[in-house]
């Protein structure tokens, strides 16, 4: 099974015809998609300008596609390592028990869906490494009330999601699944008990 670089290179090799190029870049989704395939599929195409279903895309637009996505790749890979290493040291120390953060790491490692969209069609305009550093900025500071992505207030909780965990606080403006250790407590209880989202 091809690895995301090996992928990569297909897409990139203008030797290869469009199709084999573009459904390589389907395939890096197996390997490293942040909003889930689905949602991560469309964002790409959204943002470089070739429809989901174009057989034929432009090469420059799928590269545009793939530029980003190896963007956004190498922001989650530097945070794996410096997560690595802070666990490494905290075993170190003597602290076994991993917290909240750690709970979050291992449902989205590889990152897949790192900010999961249950719904393939809304999902942040942003390019994928901005929306991934602003995560990964929350995940290390203290939990606060509002979306880590797009700053929205309006977090609701759903339910049947198509992702582990199957519930969560879901931010009705960009679409994510925001991670629970981003939120503050009072934060998590508004969105479970002041609007609920109906299951899908």
């Amino acid at each position: 099974m091809a690895g995301f670089r090996s992928l990569a290179r297909q897409v990139r090799d203008g030797r290869n015809d469009l199709a084999l190029r573009r459904y390589s870049l389907r395939k890096c989704l197996e390997r490293f998609a942040p909003y889930g395939h689905r949602a991560t599929w469309n964002h790409l195409c959204t943002r470089a300008g070739f429809g989901p279903e174009d057989r034929s895309p432009d090469p420059a637009r799928l590269m545009a596609a793939l530029d980003e996505l190896e963007e956004a790749r190498a922001v989650w890979l530097a945070y794996e390592t410096e997560f690595a290493l802070r666990r490494k040291q905290e075993k170190h120390d003597g602290l076994r028990r991993p917290g909240s953060v750690d709970d979050w790491h291992r449902l989205t490692w590889g990152g897949h869906g790192v900010a999961w969209c249950d719904d393939p069609e809304t999902h942040p305009g942003e390019p994928l490494a901005d929306v991934l550093g602003k995560l990964i900025t929350a995940l290390e500071r203290d939990p606060g009330h509002r979306c880590p992505v797009c700053d929205s207030a309006d977090i609701a909780w759903k339910y049947d999601l198509a992702h582990e965990p199957s519930a969560g606080p879901v931010c009705t403006g960009c679409g994510i699944v925001v991670p629970q250790p981003v939120l503050a407590p009072g934060a998590l209880s508004k969105a479970r008990h002041g609007r609920t989202l109906i299951s899908v």
